[in-house]
């Protein structure tokens, strides 16, 4: 029998099904990674990974062999990645707007940004409730159309699995991009 946290040690859905789309010759930056579980799935595809959070003690437990681990304070005063580019950047269940717009200027062209947290309405559901912490409706569309990133895809659901919440996600290109959008998913 399966423990209803095993859904949130796998790679999300939305992840899993727009990774194979970052081009393969650059650094993949899982911002926030947390345990790892999106590092862990993208150094399974082949992608050499920057995995950063403030505690990467889970991720460095790892050794994997393409993964760099660095632990950040992601909402300092500074941004800590000035300079860094990536071919890709996955983001998942985070969210710190002072520093939002910094990640298109990290991606490099025909870089890919897929993003996925909590939006309005999910308070009803649990943690997170602050409205610090939850995307308000579109936001993410308007904050990717603003930066001139090229929308694959983008939803403002509510969904139940791996448990109730709302959720925004949206797989973005800076540029042209460099292959096609996977048709279909297996998940």
């Amino acid at each position: 029998m399966s423990h209803p946290h095993d859904s949130l040690s796998l790679p999300s859905n939305w992840v899993r099904r727009y990774a194979p789309f970052i081009p393969k010759n650059g650094l993949v930056l899982d911002l926030a990674c947390g345990s790892g579980r999106h590092t862990t799935f993208l150094a399974q595809l082949g992608y050499q990974v920057m995995a950063v959070d403030q505690d990467i003690n889970t991720i460095s437990q790892n050794h994997l062999p393409t993964v760099t681990a660095r632990a950040m304070n992601l909402e300092g005063e500074d941004w800590p990645l000035d300079g860094e580019r990536f071919s890709g950047i996955v983001v998942t269940n985070y969210l710190y707007r002072p520093y939002l717009d910094r990640l298109p200027e990290m991606l490099e062209g025909g870089g890919v940004l897929i993003y996925e947290t909590f939006a309005q309405g999910n308070a009803q559901f649990g943690k997170p409730s602050n409205p610090n912490f939850l995307l308000k409706p579109g936001e993410l569309l308007a904050f990717a159309l603003n930066q001139g990133l090229k929308v694959l895809a983008y939803e403002d659901i509510y969904e139940e699995v791996p448990k109730p919440a709302m959720v925004q996600r949206i797989c973005t290109v800076k540029g042209e991009q460099k292959g096609r959008i996977p048709l279909q998913f297996h998940g």
